[in-house]
Parts: C-alpha cells; structure tokens; sequence
C-alpha cells in the first residue's frame, strides 16, 4: 500500500516515488500532480500499476505519470513510460485496448450569439449524420483489400477519395499515417469488427462536442491555429473502436508466452510484453500501426460527416460556415522516438496511456505554422465542463519525455457513476445550463458525469505550473453528442 509519506516532493506540482522504494524498480515513478490530485489518485490502484511499470525492462527515466491519472489495465491511465529501442520492451497495457485513441479540435468563423438559434437543429444533424453507440455500423463497409489499404495509407486513403483536405493530413500528428503497419499482422477478428465501423463515434467516453471560444490566452497562437474569440469548434474524440480493442486483446494474450519465452519476470501479468526485436514484438508493432491508421482515418470520415451536418444547418445563412482543422492528437500510442537522456541522444519506444505528444516550438513533426508556438495539446473536460487547447513546451522534453495530459481524468467507475447519478435529471442540468444534449442511452450520459471527472481546470493548472504545457485557449460546450 502506497502512502502519501512515500513521495518525494519536488515542486507544487511535482512529486516522485523513487528507485528505491522497491528493488524490482527499473527508475522512479514521476507525477505531475497537486497535493489534492495525488490525494485523490491514492483512492484506486494507478500508483500502484505505475511503481509496477517502472520494473519494465529497457526502462529509460522515470515512469511518468500525469494529473489526470486513474486505475487502468496493467499501466495507470495518464502514464508514459519509455524503453531502449530495439532491446527494451513494448506493452500492449502501456498503449491501452483503444488504440490511438485521440481527439481532432475544428474551427470556424460562426459567431455563436448568431448560431444560437439554430444549435438544436445543429445537435439533431451531427446526431443523424455521425453513427454512434456500441457496435453501430458506418456508412463505409469495406472488404479485406481496401481496409488493409486504410491500414497502410491512414488518412492519405481519405485524401485520395475526395474525403480529406491537405490541410486536414497536415494537421494530424504524423500526418495521419505511422510507418510500418502491417494488416497481415492483424487478425481476422480484427479485421471483421472493423470491417463496417470506419466513420462511428462508439459510446463510452467517445463524443463530439461544438464548443465557443470563450478565453484566449495566447492571442498570437489562436490566430495561427485558427481560433476566433465568440466563435463555434467541433471537438472529436474517438478511437480505433473494435478493431483496435482485438488487437489489443490477440496480443494480450500472444505475450502471456512470450514472457516465459524471454525469462521476464512481471509483477502484475496485464504488463506482458515483449521485446521490440523479437517476433513478437516487431509483429505487436506493425498491427498497432495498422490500428493507428484505421483510427486516423475513423475521426477524418466523421470530420467529412459533420462538414455535411454543418452545411446542412449553416450554408445560406453565414457565409463562412466551414468546419477548417486546428489539429488531431493521439493519446493512446507506442511511438519511436528520439530523445536526450543525461545529455546522449537515444532512440526510444515511448508509451502513452491517457497522454497526448507535447512537442515544443521547432519540432519538425510539426505544420510548418505551428513551429513557433509549438504542438496543440487538447485537452477535453467531462461532459458540461470546459476544455483546453494547450501548447508543446521545450520543458515537457527534459520532464516527460515530450507529453503531457489528455484530459480530465475519472474519480468514479461507470457504475459507480450510473448508481449516483441518474441520466434524466442529469440531461435536464445540462440543458439548464444551454447545453443541447443528444445521447444513446440515459444510463450512458450518467456513465459520464461531471462529477464522475476531475476538475480539468486543475488539471490543467498543474501541467502548466509544472511547465510541461502552457495555456492558449478555453472553449466552453453548448453542444454534446454521446453514444
């Protein structure tokens, strides 16, 4: 049991659990935290799962962890872990069964005190154009040659069939397509469930939210990303649904062999593993990317979906009712990058759980407009609560191996949350405070309660005092649509 006398502050919003807390430890256990949250995350088991990851072998640094951690499946939610590439490992826990899973942020030049009459008819269009629930099926269906094609070509495929813009692939994180996937070394479970759901929202924790520019808080990088004070966004946020779940599931259970195969001795059997070199490993890696890709091109089908909803309800009435990107991020992601440790160079498998990439002003992953401000971070807040667009810093490469927060972060279960809450008055709150609300199921609204969420503020508050982002823009909901 993990107290609050076994950390180490270091500043406000700094805490470790070191080395030496346990001898299995391959480094120390880092968060990024306030009295309060650290308080609130000793509630679950994340601080646990995170010392637990830190015996990873190939271990680089600390084992990072955010504010907006909680208990996840064998990693914390929030934590990002780097190994040795090619020596160390890679853990289907430490990316998470919804493989990039991430959130695309869009702006227009609509000013919502002129769109406010037309917001639930706006709601109604984004509902009856974007599927969403558990197990919907899209309007693409595709077979095994031209899935495998999304898998290879991520949203470059959207591109080719007059389904993205140049600016659309520009503005997603690695341009929409990680290198290496490899659909054969998917399974043909995976490639069924996610024959028919290309262009779905899901359910759970997935939405779309329009949003007003309600603060700026660097002027200068809202014009270049495209942010109007007053002004409509559209946030999305969803993942590789279940054809990223079945990667993650055949894998799971591939490595509970491969780790007796390899000697690695775990403390928690949800950390199975497997070396980034070995078979194993290399075939892990090349089915991800493929999720990765599908998951790039789900969100860009249902930016297409949502241009037709907001051109169905804007066009004749503004005359710049068109949805532009500001950026696309991945928090659920095993990325090979480069990083200095201890001064040296090294080339490192980064696992980000529930943490999005912060890169500062000059990476060149980057559109060539962002280099100077740095990479947008976005973060979205529960249901009914602001959101954040952030920025990369410099910092977050010498703190957290360039990553920051995804998001708010839960305090209760799902069904904790559905025994407190109750869905009918919690839609009639949201609509209270002019939230126009469109759900599945009212059991799944109460799944994801306000209150069943930090306070993204803090969150927020602590990886800016922490200097691993820096505040740009808030952006509060005036429309919600859930699974």
């Amino acid at each position: 049991m993990v107290m609050l006398s076994d950390f180490v502050k270091i500043s406000e919003y700094e805490w470790e659990i070191p080395q030496t807390f346990r001898p299995d430890m391959r480094g120390p256990v880092r968060l990024f935290s306030t009295r309060r949250l650290l308080e609130n995350s000793l509630k679950d088991m994340s601080v646990e799962q995170a010392i637990n990851a830190a015996t990873l072998p190939g271990l680089v640094g600390p084992m990072v962890v955010m504010p907006d951690m909680h208990q996840g499946y064998g990693f914390p939610i929030g934590g990002v872990a780097a190994t040795t590439y090619p020596t160390g490992v890679i853990s289907p826990g430490g990316i998470g069964y919804d493989i990039n899973c991430g959130v695309r942020l869009l702006a227009t030049k609509i000013q919502f005190g002129e769109a406010q009459p037309y917001l639930d008819r706006l709601a109604t269009a984004l509902n009856d154009y974007c599927p969403s629930g558990v197990g919907v099926k899209g309007k693409w269906q595709l077979e095994d040659n031209e899935l495998g094609k999304v898998c290879r070509e991520g949203v470059n495929w959207a591109l080719r069939k007059g389904l993205a813009t140049e600016m659309d692939v520009r503005r997603t994180e690695e341009q929409g397509k990680l290198d290496g996937a490899d659909p054969a070394e998917v399974s043909q479970r995976a490639l069924q469930r996610g024959r028919s759901q290309l262009g779905t929202l899901g359910a759970g924790n997935h939405f779309m939210e329009v949003g007003v520019v309600e603060d700026i808080f660097d002027p200068e990088a809202a014009r270049i990303m495209g942010l109007e004070s007053g002004c409509l966004t559209l946030m999305i946020h969803c993942g590789s649904r279940g054809f990223g779940h079945q990667v993650c599931s055949d894998y799971v259970q591939r490595f509970q062999s491969a780790v007796k195969r390899y000697g690695i001795h775990l403390p928690d059997r949800e950390l199975v593993c497997a070396p980034l070199d070995s078979p194993e490993g290399k075939s892990y890696l090349s089915a991800m990317r493929a999720a990765a890709n599908y998951a790039f091109v789900n969100r860009q089908l249902l930016t297409h979906l949502a241009r037709h909803a907001f051109e169905e309800v804007f066009a004749g009435k503004f005359k710049n009712w068109h949805l532009t990107q500001v950026y696309d991020i991945t928090h659920n992601m095993g990325k090979v990058e480069d990083h200095f440790i201890n001064g040296k160079l090294m080339k490192l498998c980064v696992h980000r759980k529930g943490a999005t990439r912060a890169f500062g002003p000059g990476f060149q992953g980057l559109p060539s407009e962002y280099l100077k401000i740095g990479q947008p971070v976005l973060v979205p807040g529960s249901m009914g609560t602001t959101s954040w667009v952030l920025l990369g810093t410099e910092e977050s490469m010498a703190k957290s191996f360039g990553s920051s927060c995804h998001g708010a972060g839960r305090v209760l279960s799902r069904s904790k949350a559905k025994k407190e809450v109750r869905g009918d008055r919690l839609r009639s709150q949201l609509m209270d405070q002019g939230i126009h609300i469109r759900a599945g199921s009212l059991p799944g609204l109460a799944e994801e309660a306000p209150q069943a969420y930090k306070d993204v503020d803090q969150v927020v508050k602590t990886v800016c005092g922490a200097g691993i982002a820096k505040k740009a823009v808030r952006l509060r909901p005036v429309v919600v649509i859930k699974g």
